[in-house]
This record gives structure tokens, sequence and C-alpha cells, in this order.
């Protein structure tokens, strides 16, 4: 998610997006534990796209 649309999102709504990134953040740690994604790069977009909803739900 791009910080213009994390922006536009209310309290609640950040909250529900922060804990669907958290689960399939987990998700994919677990599944490239087992066996190499395909794309690994995914593990880093969604890890900063939590650091990024968590600032912007720190800031409201």
């Amino acid at each position: 998610m791009k910080n213009a649309d994390i922006a536009k999102l209310s309290e609640t709504e950040l909250q529900a997006k922060l804990a669907e990134f958290n689960s399939s953040y987990s998700e994919l740690r677990r599944m490239h534990s087992m066996s190499p994604l395909d794309n690994p790069s995914e593990i880093t977009k969604a890890r900063k796209t939590i650091a990024r909803l968590k600032t912007a739900l720190n800031s409201k």
C-alpha cells in the first residue's frame, strides 16, 4: 500500500489492515522456512507495509 492510500484510512480500517498484513507476513515467513518462495521480496514488502501502517496509526 502507498502512503497516500494509508493516509485516507480511518483508525479502525488501519487496525484491520494491520491485522491482515501481520497474518499474511507470518504466513509468508512460515512458507519461506519450509521451502523457498518464488518471490521472497514479498516478505520485505509486507514488513514495510506493516511499518507504514503502524506509523500512520501512531500519528492519528
